[in-house]
Order: C-alpha cells, then sequence, then structure tokens
C-alpha cells in the first residue's frame, strides 16, 4: 500500500502530480485492466466507446475532475481512453453478466448522540487488478460557483482512479459496494467512481451528499452509503444508484445500516440483477448476525467482532483459489474504517482478521 499526499491544489497541478509519482503502477493498472476486459469478451472498440461516452458524461458534471483525469493521463504517459476505461471500469463491466461473485461488505453504526459513527468495509477483488493500492490526501477544488468547505480529503483508491472511499475534514465519509440492475448500460454514465470522488470533495453533510449523487446521470449500479459525523437527523443513508433512479436506505431504529451487493430498496428490488448463486446474501446475513457485539469498540475489535466466531473462515473473508484462473480468483484487499472526528482512515490491507491481529494503519 502507498501512502502519500498530493500537494497541488488544482486540477491540472493535481492530476500531473499524481501521473508522474505513480506512472508506473498507473501504467500496469490500465494494462490489467484492458487485458481482463478482454478476457471477459469485451473487445477493445466496445471498451473504447463507453470510455470516451462516460469521460464525455463526467466532463460536463464535473468538468474539474475530467481535467484532473486527463492532467494524469498526459503525465503518465496513458492514452486518455484508456485511462478513461480504468476510471469507468463498472460501466464497462455493466455490459456483460455480472460475476457469480461480489465484492464488499459495509456496517455502519450511527445513532443518533454525540459520539461519531463508526463504520467498517471490507473491499474485496482480483489481486492481480490491484497490486498496489494508493491511500492518499489531498486538497479538493471548491464546488463551482461556491466557496470550499472541504479542505482535506483522505482517501483509498487504486492507482489511477478517481476515488473509492474516504473521509473528509468537514465529517463526511464514504463507503463503496458494487451493485448490479437490469437497467445497466454502461453507455454515457458519470463514473460511479468519480460520484464518490466528489461527494468527498464537496459534501459537509448526508442531505448535501444525496444532492451531489441524484445529480449525477449514472449507467450502471452502486451504493454509497455515506456518514455524517453531526448529530443530525440525516446522518448516516446509504444511496443505492441505478441508472433508473437513486434510492434512499435510512438507518434502522437502533442506528445500524449494513450493505453487501444486493438492493435492498423496495424502488429498486424489481431491477436486481445480482446472481442467486452470489455470497452477497450470506454476507448480509452475517453482518446481521454480528452487528450487536460490534457498537463502541476501537477498530481492531470491532473487525474481530465483524468476523464473529467463523473468523478467516467468515463469508465477508475472501481467499483466493489457486486453482481457478487469476480473474476468478477473489481476495479481501482491504478492511477499513472512517474517523470522521479526524478526518482519518483506519485500514489494513488484508481481511478483518487480519487487522485484528496485525493492527491498523491510520492516514
Amino acid at each position: 500500500m502507498i501512502t502519500a499526499t498530493v500537494t497541488g491544489t488544482d486540477p491540472g497541478s493535481r492530476g500531473a502530480e499524481i501521473g508522474s509519482r505513480f506512472g508506473e503502477g498507473i501504467r500496469d493498472a490500465v494494462d490489467g485492466y484492458l487485458e481482463f476486459f478482454g478476457i471477459r469478451g469485451l473487445p477493445e472498440d466496445r471498451v473504447r466507446g463507453i470510455a470516451e461516452s462516460c469521460f464525455a458524461t463526467l466532463e460536463a458534471w464535473a468538468p474539474n475532475l475530467a481535467a484532473e483525469l486527463a492532467a494524469t493521463a498526459e503525465a503518465a504517459g496513458v492514452p486518455l481512453w484508456r485511462l478513461a476505461a480504468l476510471n469507468a471500469r463498472t460501466e464497462v463491466l455493466a455490459v456483460i453478466p455480472p460475476d457469480t461473485e461480489g465484492e464488499c461488505s459495509t456496517a455502519v453504526f450511527a445513532p443518533p448522540g454525540d459520539a461519531a459513527p463508526e463504520t467498517i468495509q471490507t473491499w474485496d477483488w482480483h489481486a492481480h487488478l490491484c497490486r498496489t493500492g494508493l491511500v492518499f490526501s489531498y486538497a479538493p477544488d471548491a464546488p463551482h460557483g461556491r466557496e470550499r468547505a472541504v479542505g482535506r480529503v483522505t482517501m483509498f483508491t487504486e492507482l489511477g482512479v478517481l476515488g473509492k472511499i474516504g473521509v473528509n475534514d468537514a465529517g463526511i465519509g464514504v463507503h463503496f459496494n458494487i451493485l448490479h440492475h437490469e437497467s445497466d448500460r454502461g453507455v454515457g454514465g458519470v463514473p460511479v467512481h468519480a460520484i464518490a470522488r466528489r461527494v468527498l470533495d464537496e459534501a459537509t453533510s448526508v442531505d448535501e451528499a444525496e444532492a451531489i449523487i441524484a445529480s449525477a446521470p449514472a449507467s450502471a449500479s452502486t451504493v454509497l452509503t455515506v456518514v455524517a459525523r453531526a448529530d443530525r437527523p440525516h446522518r448516516a443513508a446509504c444511496f443505492e444508484i441505478s441508472p433508473e433512479r437513486v434510492s434512499v436506505v435510512r438507518p434502522d431504529a437502533d442506528g445500524w445500516l449494513i450493505h453487501t451487493n444486493n438492493f435492498v430498496a423496495e424502488s429498486q428490488l424489481p431491477g436486481e440483477a445480482t446472481r442467486d448463486e452470489s455470497t452477497t446474501y450470506a454476507r448480509l446475513a452475517h453482518l446481521a448476525e454480528q452487528r450487536a457485539g460490534m457498537p463502541r469498540l476501537p477498530i481492531e475489535q470491532r473487525a474481530a467482532a465483524m468476523c464473529g466466531e467463523p473468523g478467516a473462515l467468515a463469508p465477508i473473508c475472501f481467499r483466493p483459489d489457486p486453482a481457478e484462473p487469476l480473474h476468478e480468483q477473489w481476495t479481501t484487499l482491504l478492511t477499513v474504517g472512517l474517523d470522521t472526528d479526524a478526518g482519518a482512515l483506519e485500514y489494513f490491507p488484508g481481511s478483518p482478521v487480519e487487522l485484528a491481529e496485525q493492527g491498523a494503519r491510520r492516514a
């Protein structure tokens, strides 16, 4: 895992710095994903068409993020459409049948009161596509036509990807889980990773996050779980995004939100496209069983409680099967919690069991 502070304060300088500092890793990531898309049956011209259409939509919705991506591509020596394809990887993969597996399990405890929300998430993916993750902090751009309200963001992402999981110094945090919907079309949407990035860059409340998310035309599905340090009526929510709509899931009576890779909002269920054999439902049930023992614990104990008695054999812990081809091997690559008090990430590049045993890193 690379940790860094990016000093660029505008899209051009920030992108140039990211591209020059991490160029080799970005080129490797782009090459790996383009090969992966081909293995999944997507010809290059179709990938390029999706990538260019999504970049054009991004440019209209958040021109600063599009400019940062263009500067990153130039500095890294990568054709812009190829870096755009990396950032639109969810949209590209949305045009083929979903994997039998999913990625990511999230649990948030955010009851009313003075205590900050307690959060934890696993990120499960193919290890060969993310040989090195990036945890970095930066000063975001001011929202168009308004003064900047967020001074600093700390975020985990893949090299070359605009956004994923993070927290800002206004007390807003974002978790990220992929979903699948029958309306997914790939072409012409704002990349969902860019939606997460803009929430982190601009939002100072869950309601502001909702407005940003609702303003983005999407062509693939994802749930962004947003939490706020401040004790407000809307302190946390899962925003389930599909091309048809954005649906909001609020915490239950005890303050809990849990999410894996299937829709839970009733308005989205008719379009559910997650395959029945996915472990998403077993993981969701596991989180529901374990959550009672998770509150008011430091991140290491929270991670252990998230796994419960099964430990490393819990369904939320993915272990690669070496008998499978690389593109079908799933690994829990990251476990991360959001400290909205300090604007920091508590994380470990591995499973919750590994975080519990080896201790969290902090950035």
